[in-house]
């Protein structure tokens, strides 16, 4: 397991990106967790999303939320350094 998690639900846009793999290649202390649904009920169809260190991400494509989510993970990482 990571030291950042990053949580995404199944029927979000943002899963149109293999998002786990590009993830856990870029960066080795993410572990990333597809649920079945995350409770925000209709968020997944609005926008894609995802949950890293319980915030939500938000982006208007799943590229924007995918490098919205590099920069959180970057700022969780570097308290760590």
């Amino acid at each position: 397991m990571g030291i950042v998690v990053v949580e995404v639900c199944d029927g979000n846009a943002i899963t149109t990106l293999n998002i786990e793999e590009i993830l856990e290649e870029e960066f080795p202390e993410v572990a990333v967790l597809t649920s079945d649904c995350l409770s925000f009920c209709g968020l997944c169809r609005v926008k894609p999303y995802a949950i890293v260190n319980n915030r939500r991400i938000f982006g208007k494509t799943p590229e924007e939320c995918l490098d919205k989510i590099r920069e959180v993970i970057k700022e969780e990482l570097a308290i760590y350094q």
